[in-house]
């Protein structure tokens, strides 16, 4: 099987087995798994700058392997001096395959380059999703090679999941390797 498919493989064959004995779940299909994961990138510069959205666009582009969507303003704004239709940032909704190669790279490569890194807050939404800040895009490998030094801008991923516990939100997630914080 392909490199980028492990995570997926792994899943599939031993954390999905141990995740339904530790939550004490009756049924295979009532054991939690991943729907999708959103990377979004909100940038203020491109107010002023237009050539920041293509910068961000290829950067998550890179990142990802899945070509961004533009997002666009809803409503004028006069204070942020926003106009309705104008670009405001870009995101990518991750599925499948991508989405665990994904989520494998974040885990292995990119949360262990992070500056004086402790470990993911423990902190979901009530739902069983999980928000991860980061707060420098260039901690992404891809990312250098990308042009991210001349973007200053961090990003937001939001993992769904078709729980509606946080606890098995939380024990999903650590059963994929997720490293949160010990106290």
């Amino acid at each position: 099987m392909k490199k980028e498919n492990c995570l997926l493989k792994e899943w599939h064959e031993e954390a999905r087995k141990k995740l339904k004995h530790s939550l004490s779940l009756g049924n295979m299909m009532e054991v939690p798994k991943i729907m999708k994961v959103v990377i979004n990138v909100g940038l203020k510069e491109a107010v002023s700058n237009s050539k920041v959205i293509g910068i961000a666009s290829n950067i998550i582009e890179a990142i990802t392997s899945q070509k961004p969507v533009r997002a666009v303003a809803k409503k004028s704004i006069a204070g942020f001096k926003i106009r309705e239709g104008m670009p405001i940032g870009v995101f990518v909704t991750l599925r499948g395959k991508l989405m665990f190669a994904f989520l494998k790279k974040l885990v292995d490569l990119t949360l262990p380059r992070v500056r004086d890194f402790q470990g993911v807050s423990k902190k979901f939404d009530g739902n069983g999703n999980y928000n991860l800040g980061i707060k420098d895009i260039s901690v992404f490998p891809e990312a250098e090679a990308s042009g991210a030094m001349e973007l200053s801008s961090g990003l937001n991923i939001t993992i769904v999941t078709n729980s509606d516990k946080d606890s098995h939100g939380y024990a999903l997630l650590e059963s994929l390797g997720m490293p949160f914080y010990r106290k």
